[in-house]
């Protein structure tokens, strides 16, 4: 009842100042950012904050805008009216024989005169369990309403938020290939320069190997020698680019396995919690394994972090990754490219990355991807 009530008087002032300040509000990006505001209060009302710009077009918001400030003085109006009365009469009841003779009652008694004790108290307790009832009922219903007219306001409709998918996944898409296509290259030049041009030494050593057969033994022997060690590099190279790609030990031992083998590779103290994920498409799991790998990197890089937590569990058709650590904070993804290669890579699969780093710590990234397979 309090935090309605608290809630319904803020309304009240806040429409009121609106009001007056009505011709500075109508600017589309002040009254974005009233809104955002409002938005927020009202999801801490509802228990389901919301952060971030307001997702819909500045009609909607003048739209609001304009309910806001009519919802919020008449709710504002009926809660000040209800516990108003409930406090005016508790205090005006016992002192009723101060005042002048005949003086009427309030509230709903209002032009009954107070001659006595007996109509005081009859007249007192009625009303005060009256608004009270009202008080603890109505207000936190208006209270409410109010919240949920703020938050549907300001709520894409569904072919608002159809179009806003697509137009991110468009750009998502966009990065997705031009990123795809710098993997391409980067691993085409691996190849060339490193396992392609090992493997050219190797045929050049065996075939100068079997030249040299029956007349230089000993040369023969170097040759099968430096082509050995060769092979085995050219191996070695082989298997880093592969792991680029998508790490084998995920197809070895699952997400999860993979992630016990990260964490205790990890440069800090790693603590992993993993629930029970089932079946995870390949896709997803390569994600979810980069991710945290970048993540435990940026934090034993940039954070100055001693510890870390990683809790991956699936919720119905969706994976969802939070990496917590106690660092100094401050992540800022515009100065580096690890965060925005996790974004870019979640959002190609319509996922979604939040990023919470106050400066002074701690950091979380939470990650939600599909899964269905």
């Amino acid at each position: 009842m309090w935090h309605g009530l608290g809630y319904l008087l803020g309304s009240l002032f806040t429409a009121a100042v609106a009001l007056i300040a009505l011709p500075v509000l109508i600017v589309p990006t002040v009254a974005r950012a009233w809104a955002s505001w409002h938005r927020r209060r009202a999801g801490r009302l509802l228990l389901s904050p919301r952060s971030g710009p307001v997702p819909v077009g500045t009609w909607r918001v003048l739209g609001w805008l304009g309910a806001s400030i009519v919802t919020g003085l008449a709710f504002g109006l009926v809660a000040v009216l209800c516990a108003g009365n409930t406090v005016s009469t508790a205090v005006t009841v016992p002192l009723w024989w101060a005042l002048p003779a005949g003086t009427p009652a309030g509230g709903f008694a209002a032009g009954v005169p107070l001659s006595g004790w007996g109509t005081a108290l009859t007249l007192g307790t009625v009303q005060i369990v009256v608004f009270a009832a009202l008080t603890y009922w109505l207000v936190p219903l208006l209270a409410r309403l109010h919240a949920r007219i703020c938050v549907t306001l300001l709520t894409p409709s569904a072919a608002e938020q159809l179009a806003q998918r697509v137009e991110t996944l468009t750009e998502t898409r966009a990065g997705a290939m031009n990123a795809h296509g710098a993997e391409l290259r980067r691993i085409e030049r691996d190849l060339h320069d490193g396992t392609q041009a090992r493997l050219v030494a190797i045929a050049m050593r065996l075939g100068a190997a079997r030249e040299l057969l029956g007349e230089a033994p000993h040369m023969v022997d170097r040759l099968l020698r430096e082509a050995h060690e060769g092979a085995e590099e050219a191996m070695t190279e082989l298997r880093a680019v592969i792991r680029t790609i998508y790490p084998p030990i995920l197809a070895d031992r699952g997400l999860a396995g993979a992630l016990t083998a990260l964490g205790a590779r990890s440069a800090i103290d790693t603590a992993l919690d993993i629930g029970d994920l089932g079946t995870i498409p390949a896709a997803v799991e390569a994600v979810a394994y980069f991710t945290i790998a970048e993540t435990l990197t940026n934090a034993a890089k940039h954070s100055h972090a001693t510890r870390t937590t990683v809790r991956v569990a699936r919720d119905g058709d969706r994976l969802s990754i939070e990496v917590a650590d106690d660092g100094i904070g401050g992540a800022d993804e515009t100065l580096g490219t690890g965060i925005a290669g996790i974004r870019h890579r979640v959002l190609a699969l319509d996922g979604a990355v939040r990023v919470h780093s106050p400066a002074g710590g701690p950091t979380t990234i939470t990650v939600s991807v599909p899964c269905a397979s």
